[in-house]
């Protein structure tokens, strides 16, 4: 009963921070003429209330898709219809065929805010819970510690609430599919993984630990009985799902092709804005645009994400431990976050989701990673007018996450699993490699705050006008880059411990 009191105050807390960071402005308010993500989010409700699903994802005269034309997988668009159904009953200005466009006004705000709110509760919230309290090991205190910090990441919180979108739903419905393979479920865990991979397609980030664990899981029971009988269930759940959510688009093969090309764009080049991935990095150096052709570009990006993601998949197909499985996500998304193509900077939330499941396994390198992908946000969440809460919850969860769960105390080289690093450093001699990562520790947070500072105090140099943006994409790319090769190293080495290894199996 105590346990449970504890969780509900976890959720509490939660939902009061994410309501007092969504009652900031929020992403484009009053900026004509596309405003932004908000009115992006309210221009879907519109168009799918008044529009046939034919017309959806097609340019019409309806439906001008430069105005922030559906370029989401189907569930976006039934979410959508169903927040446009309670907007159209509260106020039908709200969801007015043209008429409603950049509509703006403190009801409607608090409405669009509840849709978030709401489905956090309905998804990405309950499934935190579950796996915090069955999924990770320790006492109950430390399960409810794990709970808050897990809900405490301020990045999806900036974003969801601040910036405005609903990343939450995607993300609750992966860790949702997590949670049902840790227990055996894997039929469910697959459902709920089409589920978030049809609501946004960047979902494909942790495809392939979810497709390897299911195989190799498959393998090991045997192809030619338990294992057989498996794949087959979990394909035939995978192919009716699908089918479900693409239904009313299935008639029309040239409807549904129209669907693909739209949630996958490929004429933008290979990528956009200072994001803190490898091309942007690289950018800085030698100007990829310049140099290769779109195209190049594109194969270029393939064939560095599938070198990238290959070997932790690999490992995962040969051992399908849900551990093993937990370390492959995070090598999964970060090899997409950093290799792939038209990556966004919001994206590192994919990768942020598998840092999250490793707070009680690994507390300090979790919490490092989830600091430095808010950090690594900083320049968007200024353009919104969010730097206030920026501050307040980075700041927050760092407290609360390094108290809570010790993490500078677990940070032996044991804990830290860095006995395969000395192998890697046999020609040096032996390094306390603790205390050396504790100390970058300390350096890393001092230089992430400096930047920040400098970013709103300083005016750049007139020649250079996206300095700040660059020195923070740069500083946030060397972050992910060792966090990247840490968990490759970490899931090539010994598993926990044999009490650890059997419960997670």
């Amino acid at each position: 009963m105590q346990t449970w009191s504890l969780v509900s105050l976890c959720v509490l807390l939660g939902l009061a921070v994410r309501w007092g960071v969504s009652l900031n402005s929020y992403s484009g308010a009053g900026k004509t003429p596309t405003f932004g993500d908000y009115e992006a989010q309210r221009h879907w409700q519109e168009v799918t209330y008044n529009l046939p699903v034919q017309e959806w994802y097609f340019n019409t005269t309806k439906n001008d898709l430069n105005y922030w034309g559906l370029d989401y997988p189907p569930l976006t668009a039934y979410h959508s219809l169903i927040c446009a159904f309670v907007a159209k009953t509260i106020n039908p200005e709200w969801v007015d065929l043209h008429k409603s466009r950049g509509y703006e006004s403190p009801a409607h705000k608090l409405f669009m805010r509840a849709t978030v709110l709401v489905a956090d509760l309905l998804i990405y919230i309950p499934a935190v819970v579950l796996y915090c309290l069955y999924l990770t090991e320790g006492s109950s205190k430390k399960k409810v510690s794990t709970l808050l910090c897990f809900l405490l990441y301020p990045g999806l919180i900036l974003v969801d609430y601040g910036h405005f979108q609903y990343n939450g739903v995607s993300l609750g419905f992966a860790l949702w599919g997590v949670l049902a393979l840790g227990l055996g479920w894997d039929a469910l865990g697959s459902v709920a993984f089409c589920l978030a991979l049809n609501y946004k397609q960047m979902e494909l980030y942790h495809a392939l630990p979810f497709f390897c664990y299911l195989l190799g899981k498959s393998v090991k029971l045997g192809l030619m009985g338990r294992g057989l009988f498996l794949l087959v269930r979990i394909a035939l759940t995978v192919l009716v799902t699908f089918a479900l959510c693409w239904l009313p688009f299935l008639s029309d093969p040239g409807q549904a092709m129209q669907v693909v090309r739209r949630i996958f764009p490929v004429a933008r080049g290979l990528f956009e804005d200072k994001v803190a991935n490898t091309w942007c990095s690289l950018n800085v150096l030698m100007k990829i645009r310049s140099i290769l052709s779109s195209d190049s570009q594109m194969y270029l990006s393939f064939a560095c994400t599938l070198l990238a993601v290959l070997p932790s998949c690999i490992r995962l197909l040969t051992k399908p431990t849900f551990w093993q499985f937990k370390l492959a996500l995070a090598n999964s998304s970060l090899a997409f976050f950093l290799f792939s193509y038209q990556v966004h900077e919001k994206s590192i939330l994919l990768a942020a989701l598998p840092a999250c499941l490793l707070l009680n396994d690994l507390p300090l390198m979790a919490i490092w990673f989830l600091h430095a992908s808010t950090f690594s946000m900083l320049p968007l969440f200024l353009k919104d007018g969010l730097l206030v809460p920026f501050v307040v919850t980075s700041l927050g969860f760092l407290y609360f996450s390094i108290y809570l769960l010790s993490a500078l105390e677990r940070c032996s080289e044991e804990e830290l699993r860095l006995g395969a690093y000395h192998k890697l450093l046999f020609c040096l001699p032996k390094l306390d490699l603790a205390w050396i990562v504790r100390w970058k520790f300390y350096v890393s947070v001092s230089v992430m705050a400096g930047l920040s500072i400098a970013a709103v105090a300083l005016a750049p140099p007139p020649h250079l006008p996206d300095l700040f943006p660059v020195l923070v994409s740069i500083a946030s790319f060397s972050h992910f880059l060792g966090t990247f090769i840490y968990f490759n190293i970490v899931q090539f080495s010994e598993p926990p411990s044999r009490k650890s290894q059997k419960k997670n199996n």
